[in-house]
């Protein structure tokens, strides 16, 4: 019995999911059915939370200040309404969970730029001159 059920989970699993992290910046593509009309609502805000592993049952929790009231949304990630998912950029975090957010306001609330940290430590070998490039240009200059 149990195999029929983990057949049918692995059937309904999303394949084309992103790298989706605590402290990414998403847009969530969601359809809504309002009487026979279907449209795409988009939900844009930070990913504060991540649970319940990578299965059929995994949520987000996105977060986003409207008028100046936090709106939360919890997200199935393999849910049938999710049209799809975009990252629009990545933070630096050091938790797993973002509760803080909740509660921070002005500077408290801003996150670290991932690609800044990383463009910072992603030089390359080819990047830096050798000891005898550098000898030989600062004698071209002369």
């Amino acid at each position: 019995m149990s195999k029929l059920i983990e057949q049918f989970y692995q059937s309904q699993l999303k394949k084309d999911l992103p790298d989706i992290r605590p402290g990414d910046v998403i847009k969530v593509h969601q359809i809504i059915k309002e009487g026979d009309k279907e449209k795409i609502q988009v939900f844009e805000g930070v990913v504060i939370a991540r649970k319940h592993g990578k299965g059929i049952s995994s949520t987000i929790t996105v977060r986003k200040v409207v008028d100046g009231i936090g709106v939360e949304k919890i997200i199935p990630l393999h849910s049938p309404t999710i049209k799809k998912f975009e990252v629009v950029k990545h933070s630096k975090v050091r938790r797993a969970k973002l509760y803080y957010l909740r509660t921070a306001t002005g500077k408290k609330a801003r996150l670290k730029q991932k690609e800044l940290a990383l463009a910072i430590g992603d030089k390359n070998e080819n990047d830096i001159p050798t000891s005898q490039e550098g000898i030989e240009d600062s004698q071209n200059v002369s």
